[in-house]
């Protein structure tokens, strides 16, 4: 009778659900669960500007079709001094890993898992924020076109930092030493 009861148990505990961790019971022997192998995990986002080569152009590709495709036509709004563009953008660093991250964000927030209210929280949080960073008067685009019939495009320098100022001084030459009267 003992060992029918304990069969019973053993047969509870197999057919149980698997254990909230997530871990197979038949892991340590290299097998996967009851369902098969779980999903592979989704690969981590990088910020676009820390990728290279080959993997930064086919990023920027994919991130040119969202802007022209669907972000500008939807909301591109006008060109004017208080909200300049530049057909160039991909040329400015600033405004690419703007776009990129604001991509990344739509991307994340029209997911069915982000709930009926994800689209919302994207245009909310990061839509508004990252269109008046990028188009501001003085922003990263402000020299380039603020009228569609002039179009223009410059990059603008940034500001020097202290380790380039630091640089620049050690290498310049010393100043010669003013010359008096010779007498």
């Amino acid at each position: 009778m003992e060992q029918s009861a304990q069969q019973a148990r053993q047969l509870d505990h197999l057919d149980s659900a698997p254990a909230a961790d997530g871990v197979s019971p038949f892991a340590a022997f290299g097998l996967p669960g009851f369902n098969g192998p779980g999903p592979a995990p989704a690969p981590e986002p990088r910020p676009i500007l820390e990728l290279e080569g080959e993997e930064y152009e086919d990023e920027l590709d994919g991130l040119g079709d969202w802007v022209d495709d669907f972000l500008l036509p939807v909301y591109g709004a006008e060109v004017t001094t208080a909200a300049p563009w530049c057909a160039r953008w991909q040329e400015h660093d600033g405004v690419v890993a703007w776009l990129h991250a604001l991509w990344l964000a739509y991307q994340q927030h029209k997911d069915p898992e982000a709930g009926l209210a994800g689209m919302f929280v994207w245009h909310r949080d990061f839509l508004i924020h990252a269109m008046a960073a990028v188009r501001a008067p003085g922003g990263p685009l402000s020299a380039c076109m603020t009228s569609p019939d002039r179009p223009t495009h410059r990059l603008l320098p940034g500001p020097p930092s202290a380790r380039t100022q630091e640089t620049a001084s050690a290498q310049a030459p010393e100043p010669d030493e003013p010359s008096g009267p010779v007498s």
